[in-house]
């Protein structure tokens, strides 16, 4: 989406008084500068001019915004990090700008408030105008805060994102996504020699495919989109007995991970557990 330029359907060139604004995307973190932009007095982000408009969006993207919205968010009740928190848990969510949402507001169940225990660190991505052209992003500076955190032993579990297989995938060049999965190797390898150091556990997945795929098999272009493959789920630790099932679902992770910590699971979770004690 981010190559395709603003686009005008019909003879209307611009937006006038009286008209009606319906904004169709569904994602809230893509859209709250434009929406500010339509209608925010005082917004001095960039020139606008302000219209007499009836503005409405497909879902609520802020909770401050107070123009209508065609389907309110459900509320999410016992999801994992609440259950963390409950628990006494401390939490670090890390990633860089693109995906810091990811890590924060999607992984609060579309909640901009933070939990009890929650520390958050943004690593700014780098400005750049394809993420081919610095394929490593800045992996490395979320590693070393990551590792920082582990060092020190203030935080119970750290919630972090790499975004160079999805963002650098997206390109669709083959040799910047070697480089890119070549940074992540060499950087996940650091964090979880650092947590089994200090007796942790690392649980390793994604919710999509992406880079493992860069060249279409069937017309042998670039694969520049989300992949619907299989995703890894991994449990490496030092001092543990146990191994996961095969062929689960992301609904499955979080029980996964209570069960490890022996919190019993919350009839709102539908997923499974999936550890396995090894013989």
């Amino acid at each position: 989406d981010e190559f395709i330029t603003p686009k005008i359907i019909g003879k209307s060139s611009s937006i006038k008084d009286g008209d009606a604004v319906l904004t169709m995307n569904f994602r809230a973190d893509r859209m709250r500068q434009m929406s500010r932009a339509f209608t925010e007095g005082g917004f001095n982000e960039f020139p606008t001019k302000q219209k007499n408009i009836h503005y409405v969006t497909m879902t609520q993207y802020q909770e401050s915004f107070k123009f209508p919205v065609l389907y309110s968010p459900i509320k999410l009740n016992k999801i994992f990090p609440e259950i963390l928190a409950n628990e006494g848990f401390t939490q670090l969510r890390i990633a860089e700008t693109e995906k810091y949402a990811h890590v924060t507001y999607f992984f609060n169940g579309g909640e901009e408030s933070l939990f009890d225990g929650e520390d958050r660190i943004l690593i700014p991505s780098p400005k750049v105008a394809t993420y081919d052209l610095q394929p490593e992003m800045n992996a490395r500076k979320v590693t070393d805060a990551v590792l920082d955190s582990i060092e020190n032993e203030k935080i119970d579990a750290i919630i972090m994102n790499y975004a160079n297989p999805d963002m650098v995938g997206h390109t669709g060049f083959l040799d910047a996504a070697i480089k890119a999965i070549e940074t992540i190797d060499e950087c996940v390898g650091e964090v979880v020699s650092a947590v089994k150091g200090k007796n942790g556990a690392v649980f390793l997945t994604a919710d999509h495919g992406n880079l493992e795929m860069m060249i279409n098999p069937e017309t042998g272009e670039p694969h520049t989109a989300h992949t619907t493959l299989p995703v890894p789920f991994v449990l490496d630790c030092s001092e543990c007995n146990y191994t996961l099932k095969s062929n689960g679902k992301l609904a499955d992770i979080a029980p996964t991970i209570l069960a490890y910590l022996n919190i019993p699971q919350p009839p709102e979770m539908s997923g499974d557990n999936l550890l396995i004690i090894k013989e």
